[in-house]
């Protein structure tokens, strides 16, 4: 009889011992659809999608794994400026088709940080950001009046996959190359390396400096955040703009966000821009595509800088004095998407025009065909 009767406990509470178990991993699928193998992607995907499949997860003590070796995959929780997470990120390389990733319980090995960036206000407030292929930074509040004050992208040069910003800082002393890379990239009173401004009668209409900073995510393998730009005048309408800059570990580009606020329900005519220099470089002008690339001339022993915008939703594309420009509009309080970066020589990845502008065709056939991701 109590035989009978443990037996019988057993199998109903087999159910529940079972569901215990399922409930102890979770499975993300994640589906290539291009022909061509993605390296290095970082893949976001929703937390609210783990949770549901695997409510018991502990965000201190869990870790990503490839089903095949066991081998630990590199993984962030991404906050995107919440208190909540809001989606897992992780770092890949992804054959056409499908593949499957595990996420179980167990302490996770750490991950060497490959994006990092920072408000640096010991240099005039200066907002760098870097990964482990590029490096930039934005001009601040204390540059304003001063006669090095400029106004766009800025690009700093690496050939080194280490992150150096706070050493370059620290040594100021980066307008020559130490080993690392270097800053000879010139910005002046430009857009630089793929800005955005608005555009009135042909003259790009210049904010101050960013005025406002906010890190909404900072590594390991994607640095986030936001640039806040005072109220001025565009066309005598009161105008502000907010600008959400995200870079992914691998990636020679960021990803932009620029969100104007003003009176009325109007277009507003922008451009995103790439400063040309004197000296003849080679251009790519990709209307359809929506991709302007630029391989300048030679820096002599620095070596050669490439620099390119992709704007989606770009309507034209012009070459005036100054910039190469992709021509948009922005409606008040609706995000603007686009993508800007840079490569160079000494990166040893990179190294001619031609090179440069595959790199941005695959980089717009992948945002044209992105990766599906579900979670079981």
């Amino acid at each position: 009889m109590n035989k009978s009767i443990k037996i019988l406990c057993f199998l109903l509470g087999l159910p529940v011992l079972l569901q215990a178990q399922a409930k102890s991993k979770a499975t993300v699928v994640i589906t290539n659809p291009s022909k061509s193998a993605r390296l290095n992607a970082v893949v976001a995907i929703s937390w609210q999608d783990v949770v549901s499949k695997y409510p018991n997860i502990d965000t201190a003590n869990f870790k990503v794994v490839n089903p095949l070796n066991r081998q630990e995959i590199p993984f962030q929780l991404e906050y995107r400026g919440q208190k909540a997470v809001q989606n897992l990120l992780v770092q890949l390389n992804l054959k056409s088709g499908a593949s499957e990733i595990e996420i179980v319980a167990g302490k996770p090995a750490p991950v060497t940080p490959k994006t990092y960036g920072r408000f640096v206000p010991e240099r005039y407030d200066d907002f760098a950001w870097e990964n482990d292929k590029v490096a930039y930074r934005m001009y601040g509040k204390a540059l304003e009046g001063r006669k090095d004050n400029a106004f766009g992208t800025d690009v700093w040069v690496k050939k080194t996959s280490k992150l150096i910003i706070n050493e370059w800082y620290k040594k100021n002393d980066y307008h020559h190359d130490n080993g690392d890379g270097m800053d000879y990239y010139s910005v002046g009173l430009t857009l630089g390396a793929g800005d955005i401004a608005p555009l009135v009668k042909d003259s790009v209409i210049f904010s101050l400096n960013y005025h406002h900073w906010k890190v909404l995510d900072n590594g390991p393998l994607r640095t986030t955040f936001q640039l806040g730009y005072d109220e001025w005048k565009v066309a005598g309408k009161a105008v502000k703009v907010t600008k959400t800059i995200s870079l992914d570990a691998g990636s020679h580009l960021n990803r932009v966000e620029a969100e104007y606020t003003y009176a009325g329900d109007g277009d507003l005519p922008i451009v995103v821009g790439i400063v040309k220099r004197a000296e003849p470089g080679t251009i790519l002008m990709d209307e359809q595509q929506g991709i302007a690339g630029y391989w300048e001339a030679q820096h002599g022993e620095d070596g050669t800088t490439g620099v390119a915008t992709i704007v989606p939703s770009a309507s034209r594309m012009s070459i005036d004095k100054v910039h190469l420009l992709s021509h948009g509009k922005v409606k008040a309080g609706q995000a603007f998407v686009y993508y800007n970066g840079s490569a160079w020589t000494k990166g040893k990845e990179i190294t001619n025009a031609k090179e440069w502008f595959n790199y941005l065709n695959n980089f717009k056939q992948q945002l044209q065909q992105p990766l599906t991701v579900s979670v079981k």
